[in-house]
């Protein structure tokens, strides 16, 4: 089978005034990119979309789903790390706004306080249970960079890593045969995005 992971498009910074979780909606090129990757994938035989549940892989899946004509599952393991964070900034936005603040992040690799295997083992869990449950398949997940980031280096052997960026609305690829042998694909697919920034101009 075929597991494709899709980072989220672009969002808005959020900054919750009541403490309650950010959870921001994608910004206007963030819908466009939403667009782009699900007229892309339109084109191939998908036979289900899982989704986090948070709003920005919300948002990102609707495309495809419209144009596939079925609802995307919601699966809670693969909402990003930050989920209850009250603060969302997009890192590229952090680095022009704070910098000793990003550059503290990517020296860490992720926020203070995450009980990071917690984390990985939800995500690995949930990937192994969409494989094991659909062989021969082609399943879609619309989630997150951290989430993509774990199952990748789970595929490749690494333990956990946040050791790449994906771009948004990525897209990668992972093969899993009937005895839940995993390989990667591809990974960090932005092809759908250069109509989208040729016509930017």
């Amino acid at each position: 089978m075929e597991l494709i992971l899709i980072r989220h498009g672009l969002p808005v910074s959020r900054v919750s005034e009541d403490g309650a979780p950010a959870d921001p909606p994608l910004s206007p090129v963030g819908l466009a990119q939403a667009e782009a990757v699900g007229e892309w994938l339109a084109e191939e035989s998908i036979d289900r979309i899982i989704v986090s549940p948070l709003r920005r892989a919300q948002e990102t899946a609707a495309p495809l789903a419209r144009r596939l004509a079925f609802e995307p599952e919601v699966e809670p393991r693969i909402a990003e790390y930050d989920r209850e964070s009250d603060t969302y900034i997009p890192l590229e936005e952090l680095r022009e706004r704070d910098y000793e603040a990003w550059r503290d992040f990517m020296r860490r690799g992720y926020p203070e306080g995450l009980d990071l295997e917690s984390f990985r083992h939800g995500v690995v869990t949930a990937c192994e249970e969409v494989i094991a449950q659909n062989p021969g398949r082609r399943v879609a997940l619309v989630c997150h960079g951290g989430v993509i980031n774990a199952w990748a280096s789970h595929v490749i052997g690494l333990g956990f890593k946040l050791f790449f960026n994906p771009g948004y609305t990525s897209i990668n690829r992972f093969l899993a045969s009937r005895e839940g042998i995993c390989s990667v694909g591809s990974l960090g697919e932005v092809s759908h995005l250069r109509a989208q920034s040729s016509g930017s101009g």
